[in-house]
């Protein structure tokens, strides 16, 4: 199933982000440029996610972000599924929209410099 940039901020990024306390127009532009960008990268670790979260990054944004931020942590927690997170966590990267948007959320908080990359224009017009 394929989601138009509109719909995948209005169906899936936004109620996330507001799950997680966040509401914020700039917030729902970022994580849409990024799962555009995404989208057009067909090889790799990452191929086929809404987000370029390989298994090292997710876990390490767990290992040194989240594990000191349990409130947050616990609310993304609380998207994952309950069986499946527990016998292989990072499928729900693949299966999970909420929570691979909440998990690119953190990653985005967990690592600042992330925020000095610059995103192609195209992506970021695209975007809305």
């Amino acid at each position: 199933m394929e989601l138009s940039p509109k719909e995948l901020k209005e169906t899936v990024i936004r109620p996330t982000l507001g799950y997680l306390g966040k509401t914020s127009a700039a917030a729902e532009n970022l994580l849409t440029a990024i799962a555009l960008l995404q989208q057009q990268q067909p090889r790799g670790s990452t191929a086929g996610q809404l987000y370029p979260v390989d298994p090292g990054l997710h876990q390490k944004v767990w290992n040194q972000y989240l594990a000191f931020e349990p409130d947050i942590a616990s609310r993304i927690r609380g998207l994952a599924s309950q069986r499946e997170f527990l016998n292989n966590p990072h499928s729900e990267l693949r299966t999970n929209l909420s929570y691979a948007t909440a998990i690119a959320w953190a990653v985005f908080l967990a690592f600042p410099q992330v925020r000095h990359c610059s995103l192609p224009e195209q992506a970021a017009l695209n975007a809305d």
